[in-house]
């Protein structure tokens, strides 16, 4: 049984940072790309960041560089998104997902690709208001 499960998201206030985490089970996490979505109201999901298996090569989204990171621990199978000075932009429910890749360790698809991520975790609300 293939299982991603999110946490971490809430209401904080402009500028603050909070830390969300994926937790996987059921298939081979070290080669499995992982990736980070959010989708707010009235607008389609988007691609935040991505990170490759070996967790060498990282890719953002214009509107987050510099202001997120994205990590993971193969050890424990979980992917991390660190946001720092969070803006009300921000507001939206984040997904986490997966997408299976046996060739190179460093590869990554476009941001675009969303239809490539065929697993979903059910998400977590992230807020941003004064």
């Amino acid at each position: 049984q293939l299982r991603l499960v999110e946490s971490g998201g809430g209401l904080v206030q402009p500028g603050r940072s909070l830390r969300l985490s994926c937790t996987a089970s059921g298939f081979t996490f070290n080669r499995n790309i992982m990736g980070w979505f959010r989708q707010a109201p009235g607008k389609e999901r988007e691609g935040v960041s991505f990170i490759s298996t070996s967790g060498d090569n990282t890719a953002y989204t214009n509107s987050v560089q510099g202001r997120f990171t994205i990590s993971r621990d193969n050890s424990r199978n979980t992917v991390y998104l660190q946001m720092d000075n969070l803006k009300p932009e921000d507001t939206a429910v984040y997904y986490c997902a997966t997408l299976h890749h046996d060739a190179g360790s460093t590869w990554l698809p476009s941001l675009s690709n969303v239809n490539l991520f065929s697993y979903w975790g059910q998400g977590t609300q992230v807020t941003v208001a004064p």
